[in-house]
């Protein structure tokens, strides 16, 4: 029931627009307009579905996924600085001091 009524504002604002662009001139072939069904969140019968299982997420469990990846990014670029530098592709200048 709460479906349907939440429904009757889409199906009415659909009938104005459709009477309003009912004399545009060009004849389009006719789309039938569905309605979006959210299955996530309730039944085919329209039952709301019970909220789902949270999983805790810690700070400890966030920090054991990050710091590994951050130091292994970490090494990587390290790695392919000193690469384009034994190549010459790459050198840093220290011609900073403008004071």
């Amino acid at each position: 029931m709460a479906t349907s009524i939440l429904r009757l504002p889409l199906r009415l604002s659909a009938r104005k627009t459709g009477i309003m662009s009912r004399n545009t001139g060009l004849k389009t072939s006719n789309i039938s307009r569905t309605t979006q069904i959210r299955t996530a969140v309730s039944t085919a019968s329209g039952a709301i579905l019970p909220k789902p299982d949270k999983t805790p997420f810690g700070l400890i469990r966030m920090t054991v996924v990050v710091v590994p990846f951050l130091y292994v990014g970490t090494l990587i670029s390290k790695n392919f600085a000193a690469l384009l530098e034994e190549h010459d592709i790459f050198v840093p200048e220290d011609d900073d001091d403008d004071d």
